[in-house]
């Protein structure tokens, strides 16, 4: 143990007072192994976690199956496919749904009075009827 420690500190002292670093022939080559051992490992991993998801993901839509859910994209999907389909042919941005009431003014006034009439005793319903 202690021949380790003087090995380390003479060679540190040795690169302080300017001698040269003795260099690995094979250290280049050694290099080059551990970065392919390394992507090497990185691929096993990504190609672990992609068949570990696909396995998630084929419990996830045998679910989704059963139960009728539709994936987050199959929703975005159909309703632009739906926003396509209803402005087809048109070259402005689709029109808005208009609300109920919100029609012509004659129209309103008709179901307004036809609601008080309903709920007008016999005789006051006789006298406006017959102006």
């Amino acid at each position: 143990c202690a021949f380790s420690v003087k090995q380390w500190a003479t060679k540190d002292m040795g690169k302080m007072l300017g001698e040269k670093e003795e260099k690995d022939p094979d250290a280049e080559k050694k290099e080059e192994e551990r970065q392919e051992a390394l992507r090497q490992q990185e691929e096993e991993r990504k190609a672990k976690y992609a068949k570990m998801e696909a396995e998630r993901e084929s419990i996830r839509q045998g679910i989704r199956d059963k139960y009728g859910i539709k994936k987050k994209e199959e929703k975005e999907a159909e309703a632009q496919a739906a926003m396509e389909q209803a402005s087809e042919g048109s070259l402005t941005r689709p029109k808005k749904a208009v609300p109920a009431g919100c029609g012509d003014e004659e129209e309103e006034e008709e179901s307004i009075v036809d609601t008080v009439m309903k709920f007008l005793p016999g005789p006051l319903v006789d006298m406006f009827n017959k102006k």
